[in-house]
């Protein structure tokens, strides 16, 4: 009985590397494969933090088009409205009002080809736009 508890024994130690050692390497295969599958979600999530971030700052850059857009209707002197309009259009391009309010000061200032310019992004913007297409066939029939 002794003889036969060794020999098994004897059996289990030689075989249980091999059988630990196929078990390793069957788990690392798993592990590889879930780490090829995670590697675009991580893309993913990185990728969405990264446009999370921009749309974030398109909005604060907006926030301060809007502030000088405001101040551009108080002044009096058309030059300085049609600089803070410039200004806050750099900063948030995609705005057809303030390309159109623009369009208007630029129009009453006679800077037709600059107002046709700025009706012309007003209605890329924003193709059903009234106002901005009144207003461009104001200055090309002029």
């Amino acid at each position: 009985m002794k003889r036969a508890s060794l020999f098994s024994l004897l059996l289990v130690s030689l075989f249980l590397p091999a059988c630990e050692t196929e078990s390793m390497r069957k788990n690392q295969e798993i592990l590889r494969q879930q780490e090829e599958e995670l590697r675009p979600l991580r893309e993913e999530t990185k990728n969405r933090a990264a446009d999370e971030r921009k749309q974030e700052q398109a909005k604060q850059n907006c926030d301060v088009a809007f502030r000088n857009f405001e101040k551009a209707e108080g002044v009096k002197d058309p030059r300085d409205a049609v600089a803070l309009y410039r200004d806050g259009l750099n900063l948030c391009p995609d705005d057809d009002v303030a390309h159109y309010e623009l369009g208007k000061i630029l129009a009453g200032m006679g800077r037709r080809d600059e107002a046709r310019a700025e009706f012309d992004a007003a209605l890329k913007i924003n193709p059903n736009f009234q106002g901005a297409k009144q207003e461009l066939e104001k200055v090309q029939r002029k």
